[in-house]
């Protein structure tokens, strides 16, 4: 089951980091109530919430931007509020949109911020050019780099310090699909290369295609933590079917559901209405007007010899996953994403 992040989390994997009991207040209003989570090495963690939820003022907390009412945050056991040299020395961040100077070419970025740092030489520049793929376009100018190179540049520049923990603030913000594409793929080699990326984003699509685990934040308060696979399945399955005579079967199911059947199949079954559900429409576009339902799983094999004995073929029957926003739905009762 999902983790509550009301408690510290446990796994082998190194605690990359570690954030307690996180406030922040502004006046007598809080911002952010109590948010704790934990960050493993080698993981790619998603902050999930829509625009206001607090997922940047989290972030400027995490980066000493701006100074927490209460709680911790430990990068790699080094507390950021009592040593933020130190603990921040193990991080890279992106916090919004990377800025970056517009008459200089992308080279020329980098040793600017490579200087503010010490000992990141030419040769190190040159690494982080390769690892994000800039070798052919480092020497134009950055008035001429789409808005994917500059995220792609401000990457760099997160990562000339050879930090353990990337954070990327709505790094997808903008970006074309083929750019966002890539922008995962990306993300996905740091992680494979040990790195952990701590990504905030209000696009739930993304976060599931993402991410290995994640934290839903919603009015300024983490309301679930754990492995995007887990958090899902905690929404219910759906049974989708596909029969060649659906008026009857969806008859015979709205009855069983009305309790108007004598000797139902045993088991629950409820019938969504149409748009009542959130499934991939690349599923259901695959099919001829098909039924979605919510039922047992002891249910299905009753219903087939049903539907059977009916006279009603069924030619297939898919049990599909909701997605991440069915999820973040419930537990916000109804909040939206964007």
């Amino acid at each position: 089951m999902a983790q509550e992040a009301s408690s510290p989390e446990r796994n082998d994997k190194e605690i990359v980091l570690s954030v307690r009991g996180l406030r922040k207040s502004i006046g007598r209003k809080p911002i952010i109530n109590g948010v704790s989570f934990d960050v493993r090495a080698g993981e790619i963690f998603g902050f999930l919430g829509p625009n206001g939820s607090g997922k940047t003022t989290t972030i400027r907390m995490l980066v000493d931007l701006i100074k927490p009412s209460a709680g911790e945050v430990l990068v790699c056991g080094e507390n950021v509020g009592k040593h933020p040299e130190k603990a921040l020395s193990y991080v890279g961040c992106i916090v919004e949109n990377p800025e970056m100077y517009a008459f200089l070419t992308g080279w020329e970025n980098l040793e600017h911020f490579a200087r503010m740092q010490s000992g990141i030489t030419a040769e190190r520049i040159a690494e982080v050019v390769d690892i994000v793929g800039m070798d052919k376009r480092i020497h134009d100018k950055v008035k001429t780099y789409s808005l994917g190179m500059r995220q792609r540049l401000g990457i760099a520049q997160a990562l000339l310090g050879k930090p353990k923990l990337l954070i990327l603030d709505e790094p997808t913000n903008g970006l074309d699909p083929l750019g966002i594409k890539e922008l995962r793929e990306f993300i996905r080699m740091l992680a494979d290369g040990g790195m952990s990326l701590f990504i905030s984003s209000h696009l739930l699509s993304e976060i599931q295609l993402m991410c290995d685990r994640v934290a839903i934040i919603a009015r300024g308060s983490v309301i679930a933590v754990g492995d995007v696979d887990e958090l899902v399945s905690q929404a219910g399955t759906y049974t989708v079917w596909q029969v060649d005579h659906p008026d009857e079967a969806k008859a015979m199911l709205e009855a069983a559901d009305k309790g108007s059947v004598s000797g139902a199949v045993s088991g629950t079954v409820s019938v969504v209405p149409d748009g009542g559900h959130r499934i991939d429409e690349a599923i259901l576009t695959t099919l001829h007007r098909p039924i979605v339902t919510i039922m047992d799983d002891e249910a299905v094999p009753g219903w087939v010899n049903r539907f059977v004995s009916a006279g009603i073929a069924v030619r297939s029957v898919q049990r599909v996953a909701p997605s991440l926003e069915e999820l973040f739905l419930k537990l916000t009762e109804g909040e939206r994403i964007g």
